[in-house]
């Protein structure tokens, strides 16, 4: 982890040993090097038009515009998402996805009742420009037209990755005339009415019909609707 960005303490906390025994190990390591990721930073490379995988990348972006955060403060640059521990197959992807579009090595820290995933890149800012400070949704958040072009045929991972962070797949149960009737919706909820419409935009690409119920909620509740979003999303694991 120092190695690949991260500070003495914060690798201290990450592996749970103390800061003394830490700043020992690392004052023999030879200094924070960045293991290459340039090369694959293709915001910094006019021969790499495209991430390797863009359908990785539609899909953390989705990821870092719900739970996620990049810290530029630090000696090297860190993106970290929240992962709930109740979903260990979306910790095990969200790794994934950061390892194809830029990762050398991947950190889990281990929070209260969630998992912070995190690799340390000096080129991650090159990839999210929507970083900056204060609370996503009290500032602009507006995808880049590189962006755009990049996520407008992967619409379906940018989807996966936004309901996997802020939304939501689950039965719900409505009575009519007495007889109780069952069906699965979807809710997506952000306080950022960007990062909404960038949800609406991108159901509409993949044509899903989707409703504002609240003013920072949406859902896919529409029989047909919710057969889209399965194939695309699917329920959280």
């Amino acid at each position: 982890m120092h190695l690949a960005g991260a500070t003495v303490a914060e690798t201290a906390r990450a592996v749970g040993i103390s800061y003394p025994t830490v700043r020992q190990w690392c004052k023999i390591q030879p200094e924070p090097k960045q293991h290459g990721t340039a090369s694959r930073c293709f915001r910094c490379r006019s021969d790499v038009k495209n991430p390797t995988e863009p359908g990785q990348y539609a899909y953390l972006l989705g990821l870092y515009l719900g739970d996620g955060h990049l810290v530029t403060s630090a000696r090297v640059p860190v993106l970290r998402i929240s992962c709930a521990d109740a979903w260990p197959g979306l910790i095990d992807a969200c790794e994934v996805a950061m390892k194809c579009v830029l990762a050398a090595s991947v950190q889990r820290v281990q929070m209260q009742g969630c998992v912070s995933v995190q690799s340390y890149g000096k080129h991650w800012p090159c990839l999210l420009p929507q970083h900056g400070p204060g609370k996503k949704h009290e500032r602009p958040i507006i995808l880049a037209d590189w962006q755009r072009r990049l996520v407008e045929p992967h619409a379906g991972d940018f989807v996966r990755g936004l309901f996997h962070s802020d939304g939501a797949r689950f039965a719900n149960r409505v009575t009519v005339r007495g007889k109780e009737y069952v069906y699965p919706r979807y809710m997506f909820t952000n306080e950022s009415t960007d990062i909404m419409g960038l949800c609406q935009w991108a159901l509409d690409l993949l044509d899903i019909a989707w409703k504002m119920n609240r003013r920072n909620s949406l859902s896919v509740a529409r029989g047909t609707a919710v057969a889209a979003p399965d194939r695309h999303v699917g329920p959280k694991s």
